[in-house]
This record gives structure tokens, sequence and C-alpha cells, in this order.
């Protein structure tokens, strides 16, 4: 989910808006339209869900299957029909039937397993039908409830069900966006995450001029009596709560297809958009749509909706929602495209499980607008890079996890959940220092996640597992820390040393920030760049160099999210004295060079081993009588990552690092 148009705390993203609109001169077609994007926030929108007691009540049932068979015009919010819910009891007997609709909604009647019940009591949004009969576990639960009502608009509402027309074309439409407690404003629904029904039906019956926009597959659409025709959408994947949608309107329809690896047939992209010349003006942006749904599926695994579609339904809602298989918008500005796209793999087919856990949809999500633009346009991405870091360094204090998940603004804050949700998953890609591993590790998420929910913990337990790496330090500081390391870096050179002095201290209450870190040496003979680790608050190096230093640039890539208050040379620095040791350095890191060569071991090893990213060996040296620094040769070495163990025997030094072609 993502908003170009809100204000919510930030007006100068309207200025943003109208100057990021950047052409990338290598892009096909059309140029690419980058965006200052916001989440989806109003400070009118509902504090709280569920009460606890009544969430422990809807959790005595699994739903299985949701139809709603309902009466939409493109020009109100008045909703009226039914909506079934199948579901199986878990548990113990269940005695009542729990759900949630928005009071303004009137409840005709509930009939259950075939039976018309007659207990039904409303506190708020809660419903609760004390069932005639009680169902044992394990037990079929079917029930249908009949409901009618123009969907609430006021200071209470996240606007679930929404009604405008749109200023640029005149077009009238109603579209919904439940996220994250909305649902209930326009049907009868359980709002728990973890609760993903098998498949859904969606039936709207409007007016004959009008198309409807929902999940999965419009099967048929049934002419009726009055001038009204029924829109038949079924979907069969598991679907959250919130992801289920609607958008009518008097649309125009423009349908592509995608031909992604993998897929045993082209996917539809099937477009609804305004009439009176949108079509025309969108065209080359829809386009794009086909190559992004192939490139994020090369990367993430096959789009997750291959058997039913991908599309867009217009509406004037100030940018986009990630509704399942049919994301409505507002535009098709590419970074909002490539975003909502990108929820289907991460959001939709893998679903957070908690709110407090909303970065690993948004997150990811606003990552691949990043690994989109690089498609076309390496600059552009560097860009974005460097705009999502500067707008989470706004945040000083803040962390990615979400305390409070009752607080909608909170769950969806643009700096954190979003930017510095995308520059998290930036540097776990850099913790990780292996491409193909940090894409596999996602691909892998998607298979053992995907149809289902998760938390962050499960998310590092599969990078940990494809990665062979321990994460705790990482997950521990960037997920449930907060604030960002602030580095003062001092340098002198002595001779064909350099003694290179980093100090971090933090902007929030996360003490200290373990990472590698990328120096980038300049000196009159070249450049060089060192990936050295940080691990305690004041790290000493002291370093190789051939030639004059001339600057040290920190972190050239951007790589970590990081203020750099300070990097200068210091005369005043004192060089250790020769009987203690600095830390281990490999140097050059990357190497071009055909030799690797390793500084300040407190041991004098006698062989090497070289690992590649697989773990399987590939080189075994001896290398007993070497000075120092030791020196190993890298001839015939493929350009990749590897890892480096030196030993003797006793002591071990394990290192890795990159050999370039």
């Amino acid at each position: 989910m993502y908003n170009i148009s809100s204000n919510f705390q930030i007006p100068l993203l309207w200025l943003c808006l109208l100057l990021s609109l950047l052409s990338l001169t290598s892009a096909p077609a059309q140029t690419i339209e980058s965006t200052c994007a916001e989440s989806r926030i109003s400070v009118s929108q509902r504090q709280a869900i569920a009460t606890p007691e009544h969430v422990r009540l809807m959790n005595g049932y699994d739903v299985t299957f949701y139809k709603l068979d309902l009466q939409l015009e493109r020009n109100s919010t008045y909703v009226a029909g039914n909506a079934t819910i199948n579901a199986r009891v878990t548990g113990a007997p269940l005695q009542a039937f729990a759900f949630e609709l928005h009071p303004d909604l009137q409840i005709d009647s509930v009939v259950v397993n075939g039976r018309r019940q007659a207990s039904i009591s409303r506190n708020k949004g809660d419903v609760t039908v004390t069932l005639a009969t009680a169902l044992e576990a394990q037990a079929a639960l079917k029930a249908a409830i009949y409901y009618k009502g123009t969907a609430s608009t006021g200071p209470d509402s996240d606007e679930g069900l929404s009604t405008g027309t749109d200023p640029t074309w005149g077009r009238q439409v109603t579209w919904s966006l439940s996220e994250p407690y909305a649902a209930y404003e326009w049907w009868p629904v359980k709002q728990v995450l973890t609760d993903k029904a098998d498949s859904v039906h969606v039936f709207i019956t409007t007016s004959a001029d009008n198309k409807v926009g929902s999940n999965g597959l419009l099967t048929r659409v049934v002419d009726l009596p009055g001038g009204k025709k029924r829109h038949e959408w079924k979907s069969r994947y598991p679907i959250a709560y919130y992801l289920i949608s609607v958008a009518v309107s008097d649309y125009e329809e423009y349908l592509i297809e995608a031909k992604p690896k993998g897929a045993a047939k082209p996917i539809p992209i099937l477009n609804y958009v305004y009439r009176g010349g949108a079509l025309q003006r969108y065209k080359g942006s829809i386009d794009r749509t086909a190559p992004l749904i192939e490139h994020f599926s090369d990367l993430f695994t096959l789009y997750p909706f291959a058997q039913e579609k991908y599309g867009h339904s217009m509406a004037p809602m100030g940018g986009g929602m990630e509704h399942q298989t049919m994301t409505t918008q507002s535009t098709f500005n590419f970074s909002l495209t490539a975003h909502e796209l990108a929820h289907q793999w991460f959001g939709n087919n893998v679903t957070c499980a908690s709110w407090q856990d909303i970065w690993l949809n948004e997150g990811f999500a606003s990552y691949a607008e990043f690994l989109a633009l690089g498609l076309y346009d390496t600059t552009a991405a560097a860009n974005w890079l460097q705009k999502a870091q500067r707008q989470a360094l706004e945040a000083p204090q803040g962390s990615i996890k979400v305390e409070d998940t009752t607080n909608v603004n909170r769950i969806f804050d643009f700096r954190l959940t979003y930017k510095k949700s995308a520059c998290v998953v930036h540097m776990l890609r850099f913790a990780v220092n292996d491409d193909k591993l940090f894409f596999q590790a996602l691909r892998n998420y998607q298979q053992q996640y995907g149809s289902n929910t998760a938390r962050t913990a499960d998310l590092q337990r599969v990078f940990e597992e494809t990665t062979g790496k321990d994460l705790d330090y990482f997950f521990a500081q960037w997920y449930a820390g907060n604030g960002y390391p602030r580095f003062y870096v001092e340098w002198k050179q002595q001779g064909n040393q350099l003694l290179l002095v980093s100090r971090q201290a933090p902007s929030g209450s996360t003490p200290f920030f373990q990472t590698d870190m990328v120096y980038r040496i300049h000196t009159d003979q070249g450049v060089t760049d060192l990936r050295l680790q940080h691990q305690k608050p004041q790290q000493e190096y002291l370093l190789q160099v051939a030639g004059s230093v001339l600057k040290v640039e920190v972190d050239p890539d951007n790589w970590i999210l990081k203020q750099v208050l300070l990097n200068a040379p210091n005369d005043h620095l004192v060089f250790p004295p020769e009987q203690q040791q600095a830390a281990p350095v490999l140097y050059p890191n990357p190497a071009a060079t055909s030799q690797l060569n390793i500084t300040h071991l407190d041991f004098t090893p006698t062989s090497a081993e070289i690992y590649d990213a697989t773990g399987r060996l590939v080189r075994r040296l001896a290398i007993q009588g070497q000075a120092v620094p030791v020196e190993l040769p890298l001839a015939g070495l493929p350009a990749g990552i590897y890892h480096l163990l030196l030993t003797d025997g006793q002591h071990h030094f394990r290192s890795n690092f990159v050999r370039l072609r």
C-alpha cells in the first residue's frame, strides 16, 4: 500500500511529488516516472481493533471461504446483500459465532447451517450470534449474514468503502480499501491476519454500464432485470481479509499479457481504466507491468497467482492498494506500479502474521521499487536509494518493529515502515554478501510461507538456513532495535601504513550496530576498497597502502543506513606500539589482482583453504615460511565470493573475500 497524496505529516512531500517525476532516458517506449510516495494514513482513522475477548470468540473457527453477493453503484457507498462465511470449528464446541461489522450497517438476519439465528448482540463493531445449537470441534459452519446500509465515512472510519469523482477524468468510482482494519466497514468479516480464507467469491450487482474489478477471474456476467448486471468474480487462492476488494465504475478495459519463465500459460493483465483518454495517457506505463512481472518472477519465484491474473482498477485514492490479483491505483507512476505489484509476493502470497511485522510487506515492496528501477537505469536506482536513506534518517529514534498495532498511523509510518524498512532489506543483502544466496533466500521464503503468514523470526530462520550465517545480531539491532549508527572517521598515514580509526555513536537507544563497512582508499597510485568489520564502538585498523593517501570514502556505495559526522585526516592519532596487533585485514578486497594479502594476524599460519559460496573447497595452499603479510595467489580463481580459512593447527582465522574478473 502506498499513497502519493496524503497530507498526514509531511507537506513537503507534495512538492517532492512534483519534483520527482524524472525521466529515465534508457527506459523503453516511454519515460519512467518516479514518485515521492507516502503511506495511506489519515488522522481520522480508527485507532482500535476488535476487543481481545471478541478475537478469542472469532478464533473458535477457521475460515475456509468467503462469498460476497452485494449491490453497489459507482456513485454511492450504499451496500446491500449478503456475505457467506464457510468455516471449520476449532478446539472446544462453538456456542457463539462472532464476526465484525460496522454499526452503521444494519443486520437483517444471520443464518447458520440453514437455521436462522435469533440471538444477535452488537457492541460497536463486534457482533456475537449465540447459536441455537452448539457446534462440535471440527464441525462445518456455514453462516450467511444479510445486511444493508451506507458504509461509514465519518471521523471514526477508515473509509473501507469510498466513492468519488476523479478530478482529471471526471469519472465516478466506488472502491474498497480495507487495510488494516476497515473490511468490517463494508462487509461482515473476521479481521485476523493469520486466518486466511482458502478461496473467495465476489459477486457484485450494478448498473449495466458499469464494470467491476475484483479478485481472481471474472467467471461470468449475468443480465438481470431493471438494467442491472451481476459480475461474478472467483479466486481459488488463499487470501487475507484485507485484500478482498471491489472497484465499480464505467471503466474502459485494456488487456495485455506477461510471459514469465516457468508459467504454464501467459498471465493476463486486466486493466480497468477511466474512459475519456486515460488509456491513451497511461498505456505505455501500463505496458511496463508485463516485464516487471517477468523480472520479479525471476527474482522472487513465479508470480504467485499465475493461474488467475494480475490487473489494475483505477480509483481516485491518491496512491495504490495491492488487492490480491487486482491492484487499485490512482495513476501509473513507475515506482507505484512496481511497489503494488511486488506486494503480490510480499504481503499477498506471504502475509505478515501481525501488523507488528508490517515491514515484511512494505519494506520488501518498497525495496522492489529499487530493484525495478535498476532494471532500466542504475543511476535512477542509486538516486532512489539515497533518497530513501535520507528519509529514513529523519526518524533517529524509530524502529521498524511496530509496538502499538492499534495505532494505524504508526503501522504505516512513512519513514519507518516504508523507507527505513527498505534500507534494512538492502543492509540484509549486504550482510549476506552474496546476491545468489540473498535472492535464493527470498525464493525459499516465498516457497516455505506462500499462501500463509510469517513473522520476522521466520524470515530470519530462512535466511540463516540458506546462507549459513548467524543473523541474530542483525535482526536484534535493525528490527527490534531503533535508530541508526553515526560514524566519526579519522585517519593518519605513516610510510606505507594507514591508521584508520572509526568511532560509532547511536542516534537512538540501540547502543551499537555491528556491521561490515567498505572504506574506499584513494592514493596517488590508485583506489582500493576494503570491507572491514565493526565489532565494537571504536575500531582501529592498521592498513598497508601503496602511495600517498588522498582521501577515504566511507561506504561509497551506500549500503548502510548511517550518518558520517566526521571523515578527515588527524595528525594527532597515535600508531599502536609494534608489539600490539591491529585487527587482521585482507586487501585488496574485492580483489581484481592475482594476489590477496593478509596482515596483522596474531599467529603464523601454515595452511590456507579457500571455499566457494556453496561451501565447496576449491583451493588448499601450504604457506609455511611466508613473511608478513601473508600472500595468497589467486590466479585461475573465477570471479565470485569466497570464504578463507587460515590455520596453524591450533589457531584459526576466517574471513570472506570477493574475487573480481
